[in-house]
């Protein structure tokens, strides 16, 4: 077989969904139909191209990169006989943006892929504000975050595809009593301080308060916190608590950043938009610079780099 553009159509769809079966509604098709797509192309390329688990499917390190070339050639298939760049007006794309270290980079990357777009980035806390936002036309595209079971509600006048799900690692105070562990259980913290962030309307703090369940102990002392990570981590630092965060943090001295055994926090950030007012290629452009960001900021995190290496690939 040769592959055709609807084939790499169906490969981004499963990867934007997490799911053969979401991917098989938004592309109109039946879920055998999208399975058995997925099993010639696979067969074709020779390897496996996703990871099937309990929540779906996810790339696996081949996969992401056949789904992130697959992204390239779309994006160039789709602006055949779009006038360039210098000829278009400048003009203003409206950007809400949750805490997360990869917007820097996207930003920057954005800019120089799409000279011609002037960016207005605001910072908001809860993802259930950006959807608002983007629902009610304040913004034009969102970089959000959601969990496993929990994927971002909308409606059709907004989109979203992934960009990364990511483990929750735990930031300790570098003399405490497990700071030699490659990895922490997180029943072993049962009797720790925690700084936990507010309710961001998309899951959490309740998956956090799930896995402790899970894990057979309700946190002694919680102490909720939002505010710059340079303060949480001084507070950590001095011994004050300890706190799940980013396995992308670059920890500070006297600051110590573990994954957790059996990885039982996951967090997905996702590009979102309105196709009323964001183009196919600056779409592209946003989730081409956030995937790239992203790999620089795991590049930049040896502790996430050493565990990912043997576990993980970076993929939506």
């Amino acid at each position: 077989m040769e592959l055709e553009l609807r084939h790499l159509r169906v490969l981004c769809a499963i990867a934007d969904a997490g799911s053969v079966g979401r991917a098989a509604t938004q592309l109109g098709y039946s879920q055998p139909a999208v399975s058995t797509q997925l099993r010639r192309i696979e067969r074709h390329l020779g390897e496996p191209l996703f990871e099937r688990g309990t929540s779906g499917v996810r790339p696996t390190r081949y996969g992401a990169e056949v789904v992130a070339q697959a992204r390239d050639v779309l994006a160039r298939a789709d602006a055949i006989g779009h006038r360039p760049a210098a000829a278009r007006a400048r003009r203003t794309l409206r950007v809400a943006a949750t805490n997360s270290p990869m917007l820097s980079g996207t930003v920057s990357r954005v800019r120089t892929r799409l000279p011609e777009l002037s960016l207005a980035v605001t910072s908001v806390y809860a993802s259930s504000r950006i959807v608002e936002l983007l629902e009610e036309g304040a913004v034009d595209a969102a970089i959000a975050a959601d969990y496993p079971g929990m994927e971002l509600s909308h409606s059709g006048a907004v989109r979203h595809r992934g960009i990364v799900t990511e483990p929750t690692f735990v930031a300790l105070p570098s003399r405490h009593r497990l700071r030699q562990c490659a990895q922490v259980q997180l029943a072993d913290l049962a009797e720790d301080a925690w700084f936990v962030t507010p309710d961001d309307g998309a899951g959490w703090p309740g998956v956090f308060y799930d896995a402790c369940a899970a894990a057979g102990f309700t946190p002694v002392t919680v102490h909720e916190f939002l505010g710059d990570q340079t303060q949480l981590q001084s507070m950590i630092a001095d011994g004050l608590g300890v706190s799940l965060v980013q396995p992308t943090l670059r920890p500070i001295p006297h600051v110590v950043v573990k994954p957790l055994v059996g990885s039982p926090l996951w967090c997905r950030y996702v590009l979102a938009w309105r196709p009323d007012t964001v183009t196919d290629e600056v779409v592209e452009a946003l989730s081409h610079s956030a995937t790239a960001a992203y790999r620089d900021l795991v590049a930049q995190a040896p502790h996430l780099r050493a565990w990912a290496s043997r576990t993980w690939s970076v993929g939506a």
